[in-house]
């Protein structure tokens, strides 16, 4: 059973690597034996998905194309599955081991322990332990999230996605349509960049706030992958970390110790009130209105009147 596998995999593998166009389903089940002697459609598409699985779990990069009659094909490109000569000392192994030891999901454990293995054939010596070195350190990068596998194999495989998000102001999910780009974890969470079809932009999705099950939609993307995917810079500028100006408020003297920690001066005025200036940045105005009477903002203009707005709209109720 071992070697007729081995065998149907590596038929697949030259198949999809000897070919120049896209190959279906249909086409790859005509020109691999074991396949023509799979039985029903639902045999075969069970044993030829763990197939293709199984290969990419190898390391081989398998594309999903769409033609233009919807038709689904495949294809392994030379230029994406050749590497030049690998040559790894100590060092550089250790801190791959180490790297591998960081993920402790299920799924991700294997594929992991399968990389030290290549690891060992690409240079790393069998008396070397990668964290032998590091004895001390216990590296995590948690995933509870359940959206975070499906939408690392759809960043993987260039497959458009569905899911219901929730935005921190709504206090309903909504639908949205996008084309994932990439997976980052920033601060404890993970975050999800992408182009969101129903906005015509890139988006960047906190995964704690998708609710229910990501599902696939269709194949091929619309717009063309950028190079760099800056989500950790996108959120943090988001949350106000990213900061290119200063406001100036009046703070009352025994309130508001947050704002003055980030503040980069204070000037006591007098009468219970002090004059801080501090960094402006996405959401200061959502911060501000917290502190309620507290606080009132000097300049800049803009950031006065966001803060007006927003104690306006709580006084409606």
């Amino acid at each position: 059973m071992a070697i007729a596998k081995a065998e149907r995999l590596m038929n697949l593998a030259l198949c999809l690597l000897g070919t120049r166009r896209p190959l279906s389903k249909r086409e790859l089940r005509e020109s691999i034996e074991a396949y023509l002697d799979a039985g029903g459609d639902d045999s075969f598409n069970r044993m030829f998905e763990r197939d293709k699985d199984d290969l990419r779990e190898l390391g081989l990069v398998i594309e999903t194309v769409e033609n233009l009659e919807g038709e689904v094909g495949y294809l392994a490109r030379r230029d994406s599955n050749r590497l030049p000569a690998i040559t790894l000392d100590a060092e550089e192994a250790a801190a791959l081991g180490l790297a591998a030891k960081v993920w402790q999901q299920a799924r991700l454990a294997g594929a992991a322990s399968g990389a030290l293995q290549k690891l060992r054939a690409a240079g790393l010596p069998e008396d070397v332990d990668p964290y032998e070195a590091h004895g001390a350190l216990e590296p995590r990068i948690p995933v509870h999230e359940a959206a975070f596998e499906p939408l690392m194999l759809a960043c993987r495989d260039r497959r458009p996605v569905v899911f219901d998000y929730r935005k921190a102001s709504a206090a309903h999910p909504e639908v949205r349509h996008v084309e994932p780009w990439a997976l980052e974890c920033w601060r404890g969470h993970w975050y999800l960049a992408g182009w969101d079809r129903d906005r015509g932009a890139e988006r960047v999705f906190r995964l704690s706030r998708i609710t229910g099950k990501v599902r696939s939609r269709g194949t091929g993307f619309t717009v063309p992958v950028p190079d760099v995917v800056t989500v950790r810079e996108t959120v943090a500028g988001w949350a106000g970390e990213i900061t290119d100006r200063s406001a100036l408020i009046r703070l009352r003297s025994d309130a508001g110790y947050p704002l003055r920690a980030k503040a980069t001066s204070v000037r006591e005025l007098g009468d219970g009130w002090d004059e801080l200036e501090i960094p402006y940045g996405h959401g200061l105005d959502a911060w501000l209105v917290e502190f309620g009477p507290d606080v009132v903002v000097l300049e800049p203009a803009e950031l006065r009147a966001d803060v007006v707005d927003r104690l306006c709209a709580v006084a409606k109720g």
